[in-house]
This record gives structure tokens, C-alpha cells and sequence, in this order.
């Protein structure tokens, strides 16, 4: 059995989306997987599984939320050693406030189009006087902000249409907070080996 993390997007954000928890742990031990835990309510889930294809539990944990909870939404599975990597890779380790470091999780690798859409924004946002900055490693967006979440001028150019954290994009984002909470869940003793 392999211990994985399952992201769901843009789910109980200003009263759109509800999804009790519980009602999310249900459905993801309906689909077989095992010792389901969920941290807070914004759809992160830890669980264990026989099946180490990320992109098969994602497209079947987006169907089977649907079908159950009338919900549409997207989700990004990593295994445990994906999410060790992306704690791992953090370009920026010097930043002592979680709140100001974020992560977007994407199903695929970041292509050509839209690293070129957020090296764009970057300069957008640098030429407005942010201090924000955006690295990509693989599948994961990292994003700086000094000056938090609230008041970048990066995360509102990445927003836009195209970016990769605009409505119709694919990517979830997290906090560093939570980003190192789950790993703990991943890593810790008992149930998430």
C-alpha cells in the first residue's frame, strides 16, 4: 500500500463548492482506499492505496465527488515521495513565514506556453514594484510573497485568464503550512506510512 495526497480545488471558498468532510472522507473510501484522513476543510486529503497511478486515483476521486456530492472539481494526486520532493525542491527555504510561500500543484509538468505566461507576469508584477517572485520545478508552481498572498501582484497576474492559477486552470494551490502538514500526515507513525 502506498500513501498518497489528494488536492481538490477551489472547494469551500466563499460558500461555493461545500464539501463536509466527512462526506469527502466516504467517498474516497468507497473507492478502496484506505486510513482516509483529511486536514482542514479546503479538500486535502491523505490516504493509502494499492494503486501507485496518480493520474487514474485523480480522475476517479473528480468522478466519483461528482456523482456523490453533485460537486465538479478538479484534483491533483501525489504519491508521498512527490510531495517529500516538492518540500524538498522549495527554492525558497530561507522564508520563515508559511503564509507567505505557497505551492500550485498540477496534474502535468508546466509546458513551454505556461512557463512563458508566468515569466510574463513576473516582469508585469516586477515592473509594478512587487518583490514576488515564481520558480517551477516540475509539476509544482512555486510562489514567493513577501507581502502575502492578499496584496501580491504575481498570484493576481497568475489569476487572469491563461495563468496557470486563473478559474479555469488546472493548478491547486496550498500554503506552505499546509504543504508541510501533510507530509507529516504522510510520514507520521501509525496510519500513513
Amino acid at each position: 500500500m502506498r500513501t498518497h495526497v489528494a488536492l481538490l480545488r477551489g472547494i469551500n471558498v466563499g460558500g461555493r463548492n461545500r464539501i463536509a468532510m466527512a462526506d469527502l472522507r466516504a467517498v474516497v473510501t468507497s473507492l478502496a482506499h484506505t486510513e482516509v484522513a483529511t486536514y482542514i476543510q479546503s479538500g486535502n486529503v491523505v490516504f493509502r492505496t494499492a494503486d501507485a497511478d496518480t493520474a487514474a486515483i485523480a480522475t476517479a476521486l473528480e468522478r466519483a465527488i461528482v456523482e456523490t456530492l453533485g460537486v465538479a472539481t478538479r484534483v491533483v494526486v501525489l504519491s508521498r515521495d512527490e510531495l517529500s520532493q516538492a518540500v524538498a525542491d522549495n527554492p525558497y527555504p530561507d522564508e520563515t513565514n508559511p503564509r507567505h510561500l505557497h505551492a500550485a500543484f498540477t496534474s502535468e509538468q508546466i509546458g513551454p506556453e505556461q512557463l512563458a505566461v508566468i515569466a510574463a507576469a513576473q516582469q508585469r508584477a516586477s515592473d509594478k514594484g512587487s518583490r514576488d517572485a515564481a520558480t517551477v520545478i516540475g509539476r509544482t508552481l512555486y510562489l514567493h510573497t513577501p507581502d502575502g498572498i492578499g496584496r501580491s501582484e504575481l498570484a493576481a497576474q497568475l489569476a487572469r485568464g491563461g495563468g496557470p492559477l486563473a478559474a479555469t486552470g488546472s493548478a491547486t494551490v496550498r500554503n506552505w503550512a499546509t504543504v508541510t502538514t501533510l507530509l507529516s500526515l504522510c510520514r507520521a507513525e501509525g496510519n500513513f506510512r
